[in-house]
This record gives C-alpha cells, structure tokens and sequence, in this order.
C-alpha cells in the first residue's frame, strides 16, 4: 500500500477502554436494572469509547451519499437502466429522495457526492469528486486500477475531515450506482469465500432468468480477474465500485478522526467489510443500523462482526436505513444524560436487580 494510506491506517487507534468502563459504571448507576435497556447500552458505552468522553454530545449529523455508474450493467444484471443513477442524484440534490425525507426527519444533512457517475453532473449542492466516469464491466477486466481505487477511498477520507472540520461528529453511509448490488455480491463471495448463491440478491428487483444471469456474471468476473482474498484492495479495484471504495474512505477516515460511523445496508456493508480487513481497528468504529432483505448482507455482517439495532425488511439503500439509526443513538446519549441514579432519585440498589 501507498505510504499514505499506510499512515492513515497505522493513525487509527482503538477506541478508549478507560472511557467504555466509565460509560459502562455511570449505566449501572442508572435507576434500571443493568444491561436492561439492552442496545442502548452497548451504543452509549461504545459512543464513550470511540470519543474518549463518558458522555458525549452529538454535533451535526450527516449521510454521506456516494454515486457512481457500474459498467458491468451492460451485462444486463439490472432491472434499471444506468441512466437512472444520474436522475437519482439530481433527486437528491433536490431534496426528494426516501434518504431525504428521513434526514430531515432525523434533523440530519444529505452530503451527495459524484465519485464515479458516467455522465457530466452539476448542482449547487452536489459535492464533485469524480475519479472517473464509471467504473470498466468486471465481466471483461478489472472494475477500475488500484490506484483508482485507491484515489477513491482517499476522496472519502478527505471529505469526512472537511465534514469534521464543520462541526459533524455523526456519519453515515449511503449510496446510489445501479448494478453496485452486483459489484457487492462479488466483493463478498471472495472476501468470505462464501458460494455465490449465498451472496447474490435479486437487487433492484430482477425476475429468477436474471438471477441467474447475474450469479453467472459475477462467477465470470471472479474467474477472470482472480482477485486475491487476502488482499481487499485488489478485490475492491478488480470487482468494486467506486462509490463502495468512497465509502471505504468514510469509514476509515470516521475512524481516523474519532466519529462514529454508522452502516446502512448490503452496499455500505461491502464498503465496511472492505474498511475491516485494511484497517481492522475501524470496526470499532462502526455501528450498524439494520439488515437489510437483500441476501448475504446477514453473511456480510457476520464477516464484519457487527450486530444490526433494526429489522425493517428494507432493501432500497441510499443510506435510509443508518438516518433511521440516528435517533435511536441519541436516545442511547439521552439516557446518559438525563436518566436518574439511584442515589440522585432516592431509590434503593439491591446487588442482585432482575427484570421487574
């Protein structure tokens, strides 16, 4: 690897075990019986650890939507056209896309960035970082170079540290390509050695003939570009995305800067598995918000070792899923600092509490 990711890497620290235990003893002092409020808990605890701060304050929060074209669409793995992922990304400038809705909801901001769309896009709002126009069809070659991939993840990186600068403390993934389910399922069948049966879902919603098209597809691209497993930047540049190298780039540069990082569906999944074995450190970093329908993102958590809060039976990305896990993190906070002790409220402790 470049000296400079392996600065980054080596940069990434764990998370303050000092800080988790203090987090975990202020929980127990809780009027509650402890370990009741299950989730809530491990959030707060792991919030204190990745900050270094008992009870910290959520700053300004942000999705970070990443956008790239697939040339492995050609294949016809999709039930849309590629065209669709540039339309989306205007939607999201403008504010009407399911992500959008539910940030404002959550009191959140959409960061929409161009990292790969096959098409020349502007907005005041859309962030630019083009690494090129589309990623090659995997089918016949390597999806984009390493050093692309590795110009991507740097893109990411960078704008987590413009965001943290501005006063975010919370992130989170979202993406749009068409065809980056296809690009995910590969990533996952070589990086767990996993059959590919077990990892390729129906995506956007393509019929059992397509399926099986696509499972074929993937098999070609593994056979022909012969990614090497233990390396998951080969991987990622042989059959990836641009948008899941980007977000590999969050991830790592959350971490780097001590955010939490918060994972939305089998995308963004694919991203985080490729962040863990690179930097094995920014799991800790890492919370996931829900698993989706799609098939293998369990497989895909597993392999990160994550446990999602949400089961939603969501599948449509974009980061939707990890705004929804937003306010449930700051509830987490809330009862860090709101909720009575023992001693404050006047109630007694026995030293063997039980659901009541």
């Amino acid at each position: 690897m470049p000296t400079s990711l392996e600065t980054m890497i080596s940069a990434i620290q764990p998370i303050n075990l000092d800080a988790v235990q203090a987090a975990s003893d202020h929980l127990d002092q809780l009027t509650k019986p402890p370990g009741s409020l299950g989730k809530l808990e491990e959030i707060a605890k792991q919030l204190a650890g990745i900050t270094g701060i008992t009870v910290p304050k959520i700053g300004k929060k942000a999705v970070i939507v990443m956008a790239a074209d697939h040339g492995v669409c050609e294949e016809g793995i999709s039930a849309f056209p590629s065209e669709v992922t540039q339309q989306m990304v205007l939607n999201f400038c403008s504010g009407g896309a399911a992500v959008n809705v539910l940030a404002r909801h959550a009191n959140a901001d959409v960061v929409c960035v161009d990292i790969g769309v096959n098409a020349p896009l502007e907005h005041p709002l859309l962030y630019s970082r083009k690494v090129r126009f589309g990623t090659a069809n995997m089918a016949k070659g390597p999806a984009m170079t390493e050093q692309e991939a590795l110009q991507a993840i740097q893109v990411g990186t960078k704008l987590v540290e413009e965001l943290a600068a501005q006063g975010y403390t919370l992130f989170a993934t979202g993406e749009m390509g068409i065809g980056n389910t296809t690009a995910s399922s590969a990533i996952l069948a070589v990086l767990t050695e996993e059959e590919i049966k077990h990892t390729v879902g129906r995506g956007t919603g393509i019929d059992d003939e397509r399926l099986q098209h696509k499972q074929a597809v993937i098999a070609r691209a593994i056979e022909l570009n012969q990614p090497d497993k233990d390396n998951a930047l080969d991987v990622l540049a042989k059959l990836g995305g641009l948008e899941i190298a980007g977000l590999t780039g969050v991830i790592l540069g959350a971490a780097l800067h001590r955010c939490p990082i918060v994972i939305d569906g089998f995308i963004s999944s694919a991203a985080a598995l490729v962040a863990s074995r690179i930097a094995p450190l920014s799991v800790s970093y890492m919370i996931a918000s829900h698993q989706s329908q799609e098939k293998g993102h369990e497989r895909l958590l597993e392999a990160i070792g994550l446990s999602p809060m949400l089961h939603m039976d969501m599948r449509l990305g974009e980061g939707t899923g990890a705004v929804l896990a937003f306010p449930i993190i700051e509830a987490a906070l809330k009862i860090m600092m709101e909720m009575a002790t023992f001693a404050s409220a006047g109630v007694s402790q026995t030293d063997n509490q039980t659901d009541s």
